[in-house]
């Protein structure tokens, strides 16, 4: 069995085949063809430096944090939605998913399902902490312990978010009835 090399990044999409390539260009006789003329190279644009009488230069910052992808819209939500698919696919099911059976059902189209995507991102980001050259020699091991068995039990389990859900079968959750959206708040046309 090929077992993936596991690293923090994330994989690179396959390529595409259908995706449009730049045309080679055609082959010339070495003593007919000029030689290309050199690509002009660009003139460096001068780096500010800090000025001394400025006080101490700013510490450079660290970047911010990843958001947790339920506070994400649009194409931020897009690109992290596939980032997070890439390594759902091409790390955690090759390694740790296991057969799909009425009592541990896995969905296809598990990308639909809120409740997983919550789970599995919340997943992907401490396996990005833990196992990374910050995570230490018993990083590997907390994940393993505190998030990867805890998240993947409550997916697949038979009254999880993939209820119902079988092999190439997606069926979408009813969100669960309330009584009122807003039950402590103003009341309609109230005083």
């Amino acid at each position: 069995m090929d077992v993936p090399t596991m690293t923090t990044e994330t994989p690179a999409a396959p390529a595409d085949p259908a995706a449009p390539t730049a045309p080679s260009p055609p082959a010339a006789s070495a003593a007919s063809a000029p030689a290309p003329a050199a690509a002009p190279t660009p003139t460096p644009t001068p780096t500010p430096t800090h000025n001394q009488q400025d006080g101490p230069a700013p510490e450079p910052r660290d970047p911010a944090p990843p958001r947790f992808i339920l506070y994400l819209q649009g194409a931020e939500y897009g690109q992290t939605l596939r980032r997070l698919t890439l390594w759902v696919h091409n790390v955690l099911l090759p390694v740790y998913g296991r057969e799909v059976t009425s009592t541990a059902p896995w969905c296809s189209r598990w990308w639909e399902h809120h409740e997983a995507v919550a789970q599995l991102h919340a997943l992907w980001l401490a396996w990005g902490e833990l196992t990374g050259p910050d995570g230490g020699m018993t990083g590997p091991g907390a994940w393993h312990r505190d998030f990867l068995g805890p998240v993947m039990t409550g997916l697949r389990d038979p009254q999880g978010p993939f209820a119902g859900c079988k092999p190439g079968g997606h069926r979408a959750k009813e969100v669960p009835p309330v009584d009122a959206k807003d039950p402590f708040g103003p009341r309609p046309g109230g005083a």
